[in-house]
């Protein structure tokens, strides 16, 4: 497996960004061309920070069920949107583009996002295929595609239902203009990939009416879509298990969420 710190040049359009990459080898015993799928994460923590707990133990999860993993260190408060998008977007070409060498199915670049991380996701989701976005980045919109999107408990809209502090950092003082923008559930349209949701049903922190809102967009849509909504569980389980909690938190464990990985990964199989 090979480890790096990727830069991604985002040529002023905004700052760049830095990719943490795990790539696996491949090996002549199984497969010595093979190409996987790629999972890149974007952590949550508000717009205000990135969590780890929502990013190098994701990676490994996912590399242990045979993918390869990235996680993006995109800029928080009080840089303010679109930055973060536009970085979201070009660590996705930065993926592209090493996809001969790291040996990605380049039609499998997959955007997963927890909480703010979710929105950020949803984000490059809704507006890749807006080529305001990509010219920014002298880019076209093939090259800043996402596969699919894999959102965890997401921050989706700015309305009656926001998570109000993530909106605030990404908007700050000076774009409220964008309020409209960023309220994903009416920027939805029939380009946006394949999307796996989960959430939980008492999530006090994120409502669940986000997950519902965007899961309805998409139907209106006609996108492809699988919501599973877990009766119970605080905000930011993550995997939900040791692995990020530790045995000090157990009491945050929630084994029934917990299982939204192997729903994840047998929906991902199967598109």
């Amino acid at each position: 497996m090979r480890c790096e710190q990727i830069k991604v040049p985002l040529k002023g359009a905004a700052p760049d960004a830095v990719l943490s990459t795990y790539i696996l080898d491949n090996h002549e015993e199984v497969d010595i061309a093979r190409k996987r799928p790629l999972i890149l994460i974007c952590p949550g923590g508000g717009y205000q920070f990135r969590s780890f707990r929502e990013s190098e133990p994701v990676a490994v999860r996912m590399l242990g069920l045979g993918y390869h993993a990235a996680v993006l260190r995109y800029d928080v408060a009080p840089v303010t949107f679109p930055a973060q998008l536009l970085q979201t977007l070009g660590a996705i070409a930065c993926v592209r583009r090493h996809a001969e060498e790291w040996n990605v199915d380049d039609n499998k670049i997959i955007l997963m996002g927890f909480s703010a991380g979710g929105h950020l996701a949803a984000s490059a989701g809704v507006f890749w295929s807006r080529p305001h976005y990509s010219r920014l980045l002298d880019l076209t919109p093939a090259e800043v595609r996402p596969g699919a999107l894999v959102l965890s408990y997401p921050v989706i809209t700015g309305g009656e239902h926001a998570n109000r502090p993530s909106i605030d950092n990404l908007l700050g003082d000076t774009n409220r203009m964008y309020l409209d923008t960023v309220s994903l559930e009416n920027q939805v349209n029939e380009q946006v990939p394949p999307c796996f949701i989960w959430h939980t049903g008492d999530d006090a922190v994120v409502p669940v009416e986000n997950a519902i809102l965007l899961a309805s967009a998409l139907r209106k849509s006609g996108v492809p879509f699988e919501l599973h909504i877990f009766a119970e569980g605080p905000h930011g389980l993550s995997l939900s298990n040791q692995e990020v909690y530790g045995t000090n938190h157990s009491e945050s464990i929630r084994p029934r969420a917990a299982k939204w990985v192997g729903l994840m990964d047998a929906w991902l199989r199967q598109l």
